[in-house]
């Protein structure tokens, strides 16, 4: 048996083999937690997927601050270096940002720039709309057709949304969790074209690093795709959860229901023996683990959509504002859909035409305004039959 030691952790590497002709079977055992080191130094580098949770962070806070313009909205979505677009001095040194990486993987876009260059509009759209739209209006009461303040009963939060009754800011928020945290994650780092590009498997294969760094290339995507989840950690060794407004905090939430418990720890779990096949070369191991994310991930978009459109029937006509608050959130999570991606399988769960055909009707007309109780559940009802789950599941 083969051991690389590893910080906190141990990989165990099983080689067997029939004859010597045979190539030996390599089984990967993962490592109690997402800690590697090279000559006793971490390999474990996501600091700019940190960055960019922490921009979207600013930036979705910023939506509900009237005094922004469409202008300062788009330099903190689309920031340059050295701009002073947010508080934290090293976010505005950075050469990160937002709208780079939306819609922006290699397996969905790299060949698709019309339906990137649409999203990313979409993005602009509604920023534009919440500075235009809903700003002027933040002190007159909504109503069908007009936009404006509507509060939650019994003397609860106030929600600012359009004409349609549709809070852009959660709208935006929810749209992000797929278009950039789900997309990259699964369409992009944990892709074969990214992880196997160039040389980089001969370079895994003999440990050949990244000049002036500790980890090879494979080892960093994968990193990558890591932490775009676990990016706000403040210890990736025993993540909390709910350490962001992003794709962590949904996690969160769908961990929290019964009917999906474990759900945290299949997905840290394939992320770790991820990982840990990269540094033993066992690329077969490494896929199959890929596959797991997909599937899991992609769950928790899909589980949020439905809870969120399921949640809104109970309040919608008697508590409108806490009704169109659920709604936003849910059409946040349903275009975040297009993002996902089937397991084995170069298809995400609902593409972009069908996606835009479930807004269309959830916005047709004055919008929520307008929305009924079948309407949401057959639009639920669509959505949870793609997945491993049922409607009265996630609804929960």
């Amino acid at each position: 048996m083969k051991k690389i030691i590893l910080s906190l952790a141990t990989v165990s590497t099983l080689l067997f083999s029939c004859s010597n002709n045979e190539t030996p079977i390599i089984i990967t055992e993962a490592p109690a937690t997402y800690a590697f080191e090279r000559d006793g130094v971490s390999t474990v580098d996501f600091n700019g997927q940190t960055t960019r949770i922490q921009m979207g962070a600013e930036f979705v806070s910023a939506l509900k601050v009237t005094t922004e313009t469409i202008a300062t909205l788009n330099a903190k979505f689309a920031h340059a270096e050295g701009d002073s677009d947010f508080t934290d001095a090293d976010l505005n040194a950075s050469s990160k940002n937002l709208r780079s990486k939306t819609a922006a993987s290699t397996d969905f876009y790299a060949a698709n720039t019309t339906d990137a260059t649409e999203i990313k509009a979409q993005f602009d759209t509604w920023i534009a709309a919440q500075v235009n739209d809903v700003f002027p209006n933040w002190s007159v009461n909504a109503s069908s057709g007009v936009a404006g303040v509507i509060q939650e009963a019994g003397g609860g939060s106030d929600r600012y949304v359009t004409a349609q009754g549709l809070e852009l800011n959660q709208m935006i928020n929810k749209s992000l969790i797929g278009a950039l945290m789900v997309d990259q994650i699964l369409n992009n780092y944990l892709s074969t074209a990214v992880l196997d590009a160039g040389t980089n498997v001969a370079d895994n294969d003999s440990d050949t690093v990244v000049t002036d760094k500790t980890y090879t290339t494979m080892e960093h995507k994968w990193d990558e795709a890591f932490g775009y989840l676990y990016g706000n950690e403040a210890d990736v060794t025993a993540p909390a959860l709910n350490t962001d407004s992003f794709l962590n905090k949904y996690l969160s939430r769908v961990e929290g229901d019964s009917d999906f418990s474990g759900i945290a720890s299949d997905i840290y779990d394939a992320f770790k023996l991820g990982r840990a096949a990269i540094v033993a070369k066992d690329y077969t191991t490494r896929d199959a683990q890929a596959e797991i994310l997909k599937e899991k991930i992609s769950e928790i978009i899909g589980i949020r959509a439905v809870y969120y459109l399921q949640q809104a029937k109970s309040t919608l006509g008697t508590d409108n504002a806490s009704a169109f608050h659920d709604l936003s959130e849910g059409l946040g999570f349903v275009y975040s859909l297009q993002f996902t991606r089937q397991p084995n399988s170069d298809l995400p769960y609902f593409t972009k035409s069908e996606v835009d055909a479930f807004i269309n009707t959830l916005l047709a007309g004055n919008g929520f305004w307008d929305l009924t109780d079948d309407t949401l559940d057959e639009i639920s009802t669509t959505i949870a039959a793609k997945f491993n789950f049922t409607l009265e599941e996630a609804a929960n």
